[in-house]
């Protein structure tokens, strides 16, 4: 039961909090294969695997100093994050390569990075929860490590990576060299600098006062992480506001929905009101294609036609033109 009850707790959140970064994607919702990709990734692969070279690190050290502590001050400060960073940011770095297409803005990376990392979380909660709450301590320590995993730190692995996922969108989003190298290797490195930053001092605070003290410079960071999200989205809307102007003038799409489409406040009633009258799927298909246009016609503009935008462009349009009668706009 013991450990069903880590599994529970190690996962089910972290699908919740999954569900969070999927919401905030308010316009145009990554495809879901994907991010079920990116989540067993982390769960599995990354987990797995620094599972394995931690393990095998932390026993060097130990072998070389002779020091449990050394060993375990090295492992969490030293070794984990670029290790874990390294496997996490993995799984974002296939979607950048193969799946380009998707990776349209920073809000794209920040959210398949978080997702990734969620999925990491999950299996390493298990992990905690189990082995260092329920064995050591009972039922009463299993939920005392639920507390310190899921609500104290519980975001800390999506906002070390989301540092590697705007790294990778800065770099997707511009022409020259060396800013997509200096972008790559500074959200590599922020990424691993502030999980190193956390385990430090994990290890060296102690008593509640370092609790405290941990937790509210850990909060901090979600907190700006947070505006760097708002900050994101913004950054679509005024994309989806400039780039589909025109297709009102052309009459590709009315006013109405021209609204619509720039308010992810307006989509969500909308929705529900296609809910009720059977046009959820053509609302929701057609308001996501016109964040789509928006996003290959600012492309376009910047990188020429790669990637096809011109074809993709035209057939984003066919298929709105199909949609429109039916996509509810007030």
């Amino acid at each position: 039961m013991g450990f069903l009850l880590s599994l529970f707790f190690g996962f089910v959140p972290m699908f919740v909090f999954a569900g969070v970064l999927y919401w905030l994607d308010r316009y145009e919702k990554e495809p879901k294969i994907l991010l079920v990709g990116a989540f067993i990734w982390g769960a599995v692969v990354a987990a797995g695997v620094a599972f394995v070279v931690n393990t095998l690190l932390g026993v060097g050290v130990y072998f070389f100093t002779g020091s449990e502590a050394a060993a375990e001050i090295a492992t969490g400060s030293l070794v984990a994050p670029p290790v874990e960073e390294t496997l996490k940011g993995l799984a974002v770095l296939l979607v950048f390569l193969f799946f380009r297409r998707e990776f349209d803005s920073v809000l794209d990376g920040i959210v398949y990075a978080g997702i990734t990392a969620l999925g990491f979380a999950a299996t390493e909660n298990t992990y905690y929860i189990y082995q260092y709450g329920f064995l050591d301590g009972g039922y009463e320590g299993l939920l005392w490590l639920v507390f310190v995993r899921v609500i104290l730190v519980g975001w800390q692995h999506p906002f070390y990576t989301a540092f590697i996922g705007i790294g990778l969108a800065t770099a997707r989003l511009n022409r020259k060299i060396w800013i997509q190298a200096l972008a790559v290797c500074a959200g590599w490195g922020i990424a691993m600098a502030a999980h190193s930053v956390h385990n430090t001092l994990a290890s060296l605070l102690s008593g509640l006062g370092g609790l405290a003290l941990g937790t509210m410079l850990d909060w901090s960071g979600w907190f700006f992480m947070f505006l760097v999200i708002l900050w994101a989205i913004s950054r679509v809307q005024q994309r989806i506001r400039k780039y589909l102007l025109s297709e009102v003038e052309n009459g590709l799409i009315s006013k109405a929905q021209y609204r619509v489409a720039c308010s992810a406040l307006s989509q969500g009633p909308l929705r529900f009101k296609g809910l009720l009258s059977g046009r959820y799927h053509e609302t929701r298909r057609f308001y996501q294609l016109c964040a789509e246009l928006a996003h290959k016609k600012f492309q376009l503009e910047r990188f020429g036609n790669e990637g096809h935008n011109l074809q993709i462009i035209e057939q984003t349009r066919v298929e709105l033109a199909r949609l429109a009668p039916r996509a509810i706009s007030t």
